[in-house]
């Protein structure tokens, strides 16, 4: 991660009005906070792994509570950015916030591919890497089924597994996952929409992260420029204000690349031909039928979710045949639905009641 470009642009454009010496020294301190990101901690919850691979590491969290809920979760994360957005401060960690309510978290934590992952597949993610972190779990816990978690393209992900694995899952949540992508109207899906993947990927082994920050940055140009570091000029003096704005910016930085055959199938089949909602996408030698899940499911969406549009979210409850589905919309973005305040306040409470009632 190198964000020294943005630090001299910001610096020479974006203060470039400053003249009060007061808020010179402000704007240099933003300069050298910016500039210390990379060593920011998180992932401050313990763990210990179980496996690692080339490709992923299974993590599996101290428990800090007595467990009240017999199934281990497993959370599966998404292809971009880090999982360490659940575990990112004490005061806002999804994973501490769950072991605090006595459930036994597992997470798969992705890593980057290499060149030579180029033609690992979406096959490869669910039939090959979420299959062995469930059997290991299970193993481990000597248990026949266990809980599953995925959030945005983890959640895609894990509706796949649990199309093909059902026998292994006792209930399902989804958080802001990508399912019918006809109804999405966002950024992304009009940019995946016409974007020739085979061209970008006869120049790159696999989807290069520049571009993913670049597509992320365009979603909100004020917003995501201009604006932010505005607001953190604005509230330098406070520090609970400044700690979470370098965690989340280390984290948007924070972007490997994608493997490049999983990244080609994940544009053609999903955001330009709408196969997974449709049914009609084949991952391995599976066809992915969400109509097949009659497990309890729960889906967690966003109303202000600018990276997933909600009814792309929200179409997963008319496609799956659970008798025991639900759904909970809340009113915050994708980001905020995990790595908030406001997530520790009203969307865990009602995810851990859930559970414990399933």
């Amino acid at each position: 991660m190198n964000n020294k470009i943005l630090i001299d642009y910001l610096m020479k454009d974006y203060f470039n009005f400053i003249k009060d010496p007061d808020n010179l020294i402000k704007a240099n301190k933003i300069k050298k906070l910016l500039s210390n990101i990379e060593n920011i901690k998180t992932g401050i919850t313990e763990y210990e792994i179980i496996k690692e691979t080339p490709l992923y590491r299974l993590l599996h969290y101290k428990p800090i509570k007595e467990q009240v809920y017999e199934p281990p979760l497993l959370i599966v994360y998404a292809l971009i950015n880090k999982s360490y957005i659940f575990d990112l401060q004490q005061n806002k960690s999804w994973v501490k916030n769950l072991l605090e309510q006595g459930m036994n978290v597992y997470l798969l934590d992705w890593k980057p591919p290499s060149k030579l992952d180029k033609y690992i597949t979406i096959d490869d993610y669910v039939n090959l890497f979420i299959y062995e972190c469930v059997e290991q779990i299970k193993s481990i816990e000597n248990v026949k089924q266990i809980s599953l978690q995925g959030y945005c393209m983890g959640g895609t992900m894990s509706l796949m597994y649990t199309s093909i694995y059902q026998k292994n899952i006792r209930n399902l949540i989804t958080i802001a996952p990508i399912v019918n992508t006809d109804k999405d109207k966002s950024v992304i899906k009009n940019m995946a929409k016409f974007m020739d993947i085979d061209k970008v990927l006869s120049y790159h082994d696999n989807f290069p992260y520049e571009m993913l920050y670049l597509v992320f940055a365009s979603l909100k140009p004020f917003k995501q420029g201009v604006n932010k570091y505005l607001n953190l000029f604005n509230n330098l003096e406070d520090e609970n204000f400044v700690e979470n704005f370098l965690r989340i910016e280390k984290w948007l930085y924070d972007t490997p690349p994608i493997a490049g055959d999983a990244f080609r199938q994940w544009v053609k089949d999903i955001y330009q031909k709408n196969l997974f909602a449709k049914n009609k996408m084949i991952v391995g030698e599976n066809k992915i039928n969400l109509s097949s899940i009659n497990i309890p499911i729960l889906n967690v969406v966003a109303e202000a979710d600018h990276l997933v549009n909600p009814d792309c979210s929200v179409a997963l409850n008319d496609l799956v045949s659970s008798p025991d589905k639900s759904l909970m919309k809340f009113p915050t973005g994708h980001v905020g639905l995990v790595a908030s305040g406001y997530s520790q306040k009203m969307v865990l409470p009602k995810i851990t009641k859930w559970i414990l009632m399933h």
